[in-house]
């Protein structure tokens, strides 16, 4: 009787150092910091297992899959995107999945973009697809939830590095990325606006013309231009706004011809007085600020001086002069590009 209760406890400390050891013991590869996998929705549980493989974060399958039937777990995993270091046991890799203990994916909204290029840009680190984040944005009953129009919601999604749970739908995303917005403008910088006579929506307006216009540098400089036009109910005559109604006319930018400036579009600043309708693009944090806290000057004009930077004039006068300037010397580097490239084919 001893000695058969004696084999009995043997049996059973095996048993259990067995199952300890499939649960508690690493099973994955060995690799530096952290590998991922993404879960779908419905996802089998062995399409869970192939994807767990796949990403090279599973080393046995056999103790992973028996471990997980055993408990029940099998039936509890979370679809969702989840990282591992090395060395995680089937325990560890089994509870963060039923838990639902995902990791953050990194989403970076750029400046200055279009909505196709942001909608690709989010959906493409996000379970999404393009399609739905513009339709979220072009949704009436969501911008008026979020208190503007369909014409301002995407100039408020403001670039920044934002982090989400991979499933996180469009609107959810809009939303949090609205919020924000809102964080941005603080009371100091709502403060700023009211002096400057405009609303929230006309500061980002003339930021996303500022953000096409220029670097970060002359900014400041560019945004006071523009107040002081508006100030003197001048039209604005911004080539952004041209190149905005070109881009929704003809589907992509390009170097715009005289006859551009006479589009019948009402971004066309050029033939209407005041603000556009609507931002042509989603500003920078950099771009608002330069509208908020603009260089106070008297300059009325701005015009390239062929070297990334602008000649700055007070009067028309003196305007047509730097604009002189910088279509002669556009002439001569044409005829400089063209010497040289007979100089190539005599040669």
């Amino acid at each position: 009787m001893k000695r058969w209760i004696a084999g009995a406890v043997l049996i059973l400390l095996l048993l259990a150092g067995g199952l300890a050891w499939i649960a508690l013991a690493p099973n994955t590869p060995a690799y530096e910091g952290t590998r991922g996998v993404k879960i779908p929705r419905a996802a089998s549980f062995e399409q869970v297992v192939d994807s767990l493989q796949a990403a090279g974060i599973l080393r046995h399958r056999v103790s992973f899959v028996w471990l997980a039937r055993l408990t029940g777990w099998h039936r509890q995993i979370k679809a969702g995107y989840y990282t591992f270091e090395a060395g995680a046991s089937n325990y560890h890799l089994l509870s963060v999945l039923r838990r639902g203990l995902q990791t953050p994916v990194r989403v970076t909204i750029p400046p200055g973009s279009r909505p196709e290029v942001v909608a690709a840009v989010v959906c493409r680190a996000l379970a999404c697809a393009p399609d739905s984040l513009l339709a979220a944005l072009r949704d009436s009953s969501l911008a008026a939830e979020l208190g503007t129009d369909t014409l301002h919601l995407f100039g408020r999604l403001l670039p920044d590095t934002y982090f989400f749970y991979w499933l996180t739908d469009p609107r959810t995303v809009i939303r949090r990325v609205h919020q924000h917005f809102l964080d941005f403008f603080t009371p100091e910088r709502r403060a700023r606006a009211d002096s400057l006579g405009l609303t929230i929506d006309e500061v980002v307006t003339l930021a996303s013309i500022v953000e096409w216009e220029a670097g970060p540098e002359e900014r400041p400089r560019i945004a006071g231009v523009y107040l002081n036009r508006l100030r003197r109910g001048m039209p604005l005559q911004a080539d952004p706004t041209v190149q905005y109604a070109v881009l929704q006319r003809e589907g992509q930018k390009r170097r715009l011809l005289f006859a551009d400036y006479q589009i019948d579009h009402p971004y066309n600043t050029y033939r209407f007085r005041g603000l556009p309708p609507g931002p042509i693009t989603n500003p920078s944090p950099g771009a608002i600020d330069a509208v908020l806290y603009a260089e106070r000057h008297d300059y009325l004009y701005f015009v390239a001086d062929g070297e990334g930077g602008h000649v700055f004039s007070r009067t028309f006068r003196e305007h047509v002069r730097a604009a002189n300037r910088y279509r002669r010397l556009m002439e001569q580097r044409r005829r400089q590009a063209r010497d040289t490239t007979g100089d190539g084919a005599d040669g």
